[in-house]
């Protein structure tokens, strides 16, 4: 028997009634375990009318009475994160522990959020013109919505709807329908933590329902994580109907490791960061740019590493790797290694031919050695835990190589040299940067967000710019003057 996973409008579960449906599977045994509702239109306009009459209630909320609720979700969040994160493990498939860890990179941004009274404070000049004070104050949106992906379910909306919320907007939630759950039980947590119905949103569903947030003149802004395509669409749709839109799209991250770099540290990290949640993440780093005679000690390193990896079910004690997604986006992934191999790249470990389990859908830990930019392998996003190194003569050559990829989401440097780490830092076109971190998303007070293709929009996600986008700058200029000095004049105003 599957269990239904239904929306969340209005402070209650709302089972749906468009009549379509979405199988959700756990990806480590490729058992069908639920059946999510998909919106129609009609539901879209249901879930948007609750969240503006919230909306119009919570933006009169005091910033004490805000930042008390999003202390109180936190205070929640980390007390369910056990649970939270064996839903997540459940239908994603990673590892336990990546999804606490997933789970701790959320809370970040809640307890950034919750001190709103500091974020939302504006500015003020007294007798800017005489007896004039001009003083500039943040406004809520009023119905914001956030589109996210498989990979992080509870992470990317933390980043969104902490940050929505504390300014004063309703939000709502359209996950993706392959792992949804999540979602929901966020939604439980606001509502325990003292969040209005209404406020929180939960809109289960597909194009449909996306095409239907996009497009609803109560829909003030969209903040969107996938892949590119999707992202150009989303921002291009949003924009044209009127809408402030976020959206990041996909990646391609290089890891520019250079002769003098700790080997083993290098190896280590990049082992880390391209097989963590089976390489299905945006920082994922999936290109290994070995400069000169690093490359052959490099590529030893990384080989001795991956047969190490336990690859099973995220939810057993002592598993590395879990599954990917779903039986078509396995097969995705192996086909590009197999055309990897057929251009010329020379598969030095080859998870085709893993050991895995039977059931599921595993593909087993893959490097390719002497990848070349006109591969397919090395040009697309390949969202999977394969990891290809391409060789370069010289530290030019390499950042020549990344600043001339269409992605521009995240990268890192590997090396003891601290004149070169500020060189690339400075000379790299990323979003992005680690010196000798692999994964380096920003903590909760920055914002993220990637260069070129891996983001339309010109407002990064979360932390001080994320309070720029869910909310909009007003000016009051005022003079209270002497009834008795009042008196026409049709003259433009001045200051002097």
């Amino acid at each position: 028997m599957t269990t239904r996973i239904p929306h969340w409008i209005d402070g209650r579960e709302t089972e749906g009634t468009s009549g379509r449906t979405s199988p959700v599977f756990n990806p480590a045994t490729g058992v069908e375990t639920a059946r999510v509702d998909l919106a129609s239109a009609d539901e879209v306009g249901d879930a948007v009318a609750s969240a503006k009459a919230a909306a119009a209630e919570w933006r009169h909320a005091s910033l004490s009475k805000r930042s008390g609720v999003l202390f109180a979700f936190r205070h929640l969040l980390h007390e369910h994160a056990d649970e939270l994160a064996a839903i997540i493990t459940a239908e994603h498939g990673k590892v336990h522990g990546d999804a606490l860890g997933e789970i701790a990179r959320g809370l970040e941004n809640v307890e950034f959020a919750a001190g709103v009274p500091q974020l939302m404070k504006g500015g003020f000049s007294e007798q800017a013109g005489t007896d004039v004070d001009v003083y500039s104050i943040r406004q809520p949106l009023g119905v914001v919505a956030g589109i996210t992906p498989f990979n992080f379910p509870a992470m990317v909306p933390l980043w969104m709807c902490a940050n929505a919320i504390a300014c004063g907007n309703a939000f709502i939630l359209k996950p993706s329908e392959k792992d949804p759950s999540a979602g929901l039980f966020l939604a439980r947590l606001w509502q325990q933590a003292g969040l209005p119905d209404g406020v929180f949103t939960v809109l289960q569903g597909d194009k449909e329902a996306v095409e239907g947030l996009l497009t609803h003149p109560d829909v003030a802004a969209i903040s969107f994580v996938g892949s590119t395509p999707i992202a150009q669409s989303i921002y291009e749709t949003g924009t044209a109907h009127g809408k402030r839109v976020q959206a990041l799209g996909g990646a391609k991250n290089h890891a520019l490791v250079l002769p003098d770099a700790d080997l083993d540290v290098a190896a280590d990290a990049l082992v880390s960061a391209a097989y963590g949640a089976a390489g299905e993440r945006c920082m994922a780093l999936s290109v290994a740019v070995a400069v000169g005679d690093v490359a052959e000690p490099l590529v030893d390193a990384l080989a001795v590493r991956l047969p190490k990896l336990v690859i099973g079910d995220g939810a057993q004690a002592g598993t590395d790797m879990g599954p990917l997604i779903t039986r078509e986006h396995r097969d995705r992934v192996a086909s590009y290694v197999d055309a990897g191999e057929a251009a010329g790249a020379t598969v030095v470990v080859d998870g085709r031919a893993s050991e895995v389990p039977d059931e599921g859908f595993f593909l087993g830990a893959t490097l390719l050695d002497h990848v070349t930019s006109e591969m397919t392998v090395y040009r697309d996003e390949i969202f999977g835990p394969v990891l290809g190194v391409v060789r370069v003569e010289t530290y030019d050559e390499g950042l020549a190589l990344i600043n001339s990829n269409q992605f521009a989401n995240g990268t890192a440097i590997f090396t003891r040299d601290g004149g070169a780490a500020r060189r690339f830092q400075y000379d790299v076109e990323v979003g992005m940067v680690g010196i000798n971190v692999p994964i380096p998303v920003p903590v909760a007070y920055y914002s993220f967000g990637g260069w070129k293709d891996s983001l339309f929009g010109d407002t990064h996600m979360y932390g001080p710019e994320g309070i720029n986008f869910y909310t909009r700058g007003k000016v009051v200029t005022s003079r209270w003057p002497d009834p008795a000095s009042s008196s026409v004049d049709l003259g433009f105003p001045r200051t002097r």
